[in-house]
């Protein structure tokens, strides 16, 4: 991440708090199976909106996909009146299948994630031996961002900043006064993202770390999961730059880029993989899209053995 795309970012917080009638309405939509936070993120005066990071219901041991998660999210979506302008991803999640396609064909968007999909791509299309008929360019996905573009949702201005370390094509929206963050950051009591997944870089995500805690500390953060801090009774998923400077337990102020990776690489080495990575991937690189029936008419997902 450049310093110019950083200072766009900033630029653009700052100028939504000193407007504060263009902050974004923020609706957030807990799926406690995945423990995943899907948003619908709008501008109240043109009622424009994004959804970001939306799930598609999986029951794994049925191998039964449903769309309640969804279905949730449109109708509020058209409770609101508002009008979908893009689904964001913010990388290509490991816990959950995204509802993009089925959201787009149902209250339409620009389907968009980080052009280092492309890297999730190749290395994961390997893995699942995909084809030569899978292509690894970003198909799937109707947009790639780069580090540093901005669009708009209505008036609301908007940037995209790149924060590798959890994967190579992890992305935050910064999008007027409020940061999606994706699996970067959890809350303040729980610490931070994993980053043994191929790609991922301890490293790297400390980097990314410290610009976002860069901005300005009255930066409304909102997280992608939470799994509840040992000692905390309920679920929590919005916080502030200020309070993850002074008081994320992984990585606070005063905390050194090499007491983090120390700490990081050895917590990670102690979790398993997450339960619904292999379908997760399999579908996320694709941008949600199942894939294509067999001879039979029925769709298959793939588990390769003894690899991960």
């Amino acid at each position: 991440m450049s310093r110019r795309h950083f200072d766009t970012a900033v630029a653009t917080i700052e100028a939504v708090h000193s407007d504060s009638s263009t902050a974004p309405v923020v609706k957030s939509f807990f799926d406690e199976p995945t423990n995943t936070v899907s948003y619908v993120v709008h501008d109240p005066a043109t009622r424009e909106a994004a959804i970001i990071d939306s799930v598609l219901d999986f029951d794994a041991a049925a191998g039964r996909t449903s769309v309640a998660s969804a279905d949730a999210i449109i109708t509020y979506v058209a409770a609101e009146n508002l009008s979908i302008t893009w689904l964001l991803e913010t990388h290509a999640h490991a816990d959950h299948l995204s509802a993009a396609p089925y959201l787009k064909g149902k209250v339409g968007g620009v389907l968009a994630i980080g052009r280092e999909i492309i890297q999730v791509q190749n290395v994961f299309g390997k893995i699942f031996n995909e084809g030569t008929e899978f292509a690894r360019d970003g198909s799937g996905f109707d947009h790639l961002f780069e580090d540093g573009d901005r669009f708009k949702i209505g008036t609301i201005d908007a940037a995209v900043l790149h924060v590798p370390g959890h994967t190579p094509a992890d992305l935050a929206y910064v999008i007027g006064d409020a940061v999606f963050t994706g699996d970067t950051l959890f809350m303040p009591d729980y610490g931070t993202a994993r980053t043994d997944f191929p790609g991922g870089d301890s490293r790297q995500l400390f980097r990314s770390i410290r610009r976002l805690m860069a901005l300005p500390e009255h930066t409304r953060l909102f997280h992608c999961h939470d799994y509840k801090a040992a000692g905390r009774d309920s679920f929590a998923w919005e916080t502030t730059v200020g309070a993850q400077r002074t008081s994320n337990v992984h990585v606070h102020e005063g905390v050194s880029e090499d007491d983090f990776v120390e700490m990081r690489d050895a917590r990670d080495a102690t979790l398993s993989m997450p339960k619904l990575i292999l379908p997760s991937i399999q579908v996320n690189m694709r941008g949600g899209h199942l894939p294509e029936p067999e001879s039979n008419g029925t769709r298959f997902l793939k588990i390769p053995l003894n690899v991960l």
